[in-house]
């Protein structure tokens, strides 16, 4: 059986080398193929331009592309045209994976009420690059119903350390609005996506990957600090009111970029998955004693 990774960047590679360890062949789609570990067999393809060689023995593909920046056109580049590519390839040669899992965000509630969210909760995403991801679940399933859409919230871990910089150099800041924000460790990440396309059961449409911790983000930082042996970061001065051009709507906590929202994993939990990290404070003691690798 081989499993293909379409998109082996850091979360993708280590979901493909989960895969080699327990004996299945992996290949990996990703632009430069030549960085990848030896476990992973490459194949140098922009799937946002072109369509892969599929291997005829596939029955897992997951895909987690990853857009080069936020722009919208780079998003629909990667994400629609590269599912898009990616399903045409499997058509052409008349492949039908067993199991499909399609990497998105939980970026596509735009939920800003401190309102809990689950699978449940319908997509409400902002125009732009939020909508662009439901485009690509929206086009994956209408293709191959019985894919998976995993929603990934903010994730975190070896080489995704930027609170970590921030609170070391000073830089960090309290708010005195703090939004609750959710997160995966990306170990967490990888093994929840290796558990979801191997169990016997069939998966559920759609999952939350997030752990068990929603908290506000001013919590994090003093934890951070406290770890690492810091002051608590201060808080940030008060702005005074901004004059705004005339006609312009003031500013509101809903205009916030990730709203504020608490997300559950009760699903993915009543799968039998167990989080390695099951809060921030697991998560980020890990990183701070240097666990983990990251890959290119």
């Amino acid at each position: 059986m081989t499993v293909l990774i379409a998109g082996c960047g850091d979360l993708g590679t280590e979901v493909g080398l989960r895969f080699a360890a327990l004996g299945h062949t992996v290949v990996g789609l990703r632009r430069n193929a030549a960085v990848l570990p030896a476990a992973i067999q490459g194949q140098s393809v922009d799937l946002s331009a072109h369509k892969p060689v599929v291997p005829a023995d596939t029955e897992i593909v997951i895909v987690a592309i990853a857009a080069g920046n936020r722009d919208p056109v780079a998003y629909r580049a990667a994400y629609v045209d590269g599912v898009r590519n990616l399903l045409d390839a499997f058509d052409e040669v008349h492949v039908m994976p067993r199991r499909v899992l399609l990497v998105s965000s939980t970026a596509v509630y735009n939920v800003t009420d401190e309102s809990w969210v689950d699978e449940q909760t319908p997509a409400n995403p902002k125009p732009g690059t939020d909508a662009i991801l439901v485009e690509a679940e929206q086009l994956l399933h209408a293709r191959i119903p019985h894919a998976v859409i995993f929603r990934l919230s903010g994730i975190y871990g070896p080489g995704r350390e930027r609170l970590i910089t921030q609170v070391r150099a000073g830089r960090a800041t309290l708010s005195a609005s703090a939004r609750h924000t959710n997160r995966i460790h990306r170990d967490d990440a990888a093994a929840a996506i290796v558990h979801l396309m191997l169990r016997e059961e069939e998966p559920a449409p759609l999952y939350l990957g997030v752990d068990s911790a929603p908290v506000r983000s001013n919590e994090v930082l003093v934890f951070l600090a406290e770890e690492l042996g810091l002051p608590a970061p201060a808080a940030e001065p008060t702005p005074g009111p901004k004059p705004r051009p005339a006609g312009e709507p003031p500013a509101t906590r809903e205009s916030r970029r990730g709203g504020d929202k608490r997300l559950r994993n009760r699903l993915l939990l009543d799968t039998g998955f167990t989080f390695s990290y099951p809060t921030y404070r697991e998560g980020y003691r890990a990183v701070l004693a240097g666990g983990g690798i990251r890959h290119p």
